[in-house]
């Protein structure tokens, strides 16, 4: 009986665990998905006074600015570069569809 409770137990700190990564997936899209509608009145304030839609000397600074907050948070700065490169990706690729 007591292999029982053991189990319940176990179970039951994984399912903890598991809604406490749900909880961090939805903040985080959230995040995204705010960042987005920011970066989307970026791309309409540069189409409006045609700027360029990507700007290199800035995402250098981000890059730098992430990867160095990455490593104080413990997280792998190439991890968090490949994540904000993909993320500038899709920016500029919303930036260039707004513009046709």
């Amino acid at each position: 009986m007591s292999g029982n409770i053991n189990q319940e137990t176990l179970e039951q700190k994984l399912a903890r665990l598991r809604k406490s990564i749900d909880n961090m997936d939805a903040a985080f899209i959230h995040i995204v998905a705010e960042r987005f509608r920011i970066t989307k009145q970026v791309g309409q304030f540069k189409a409006e006074n045609k700027l360029p839609v990507a700007d290199k000397g800035r995402e250098k600074e981000q890059v730098e600015r992430l990867r160095a907050l990455a490593k104080q948070a413990d997280l792998d700065p190439d991890f968090a570069e490949k994540l904000l490169n993909f993320i500038i990706s899709e920016v500029i690729r919303h930036h260039e569809q707004a513009r046709k």
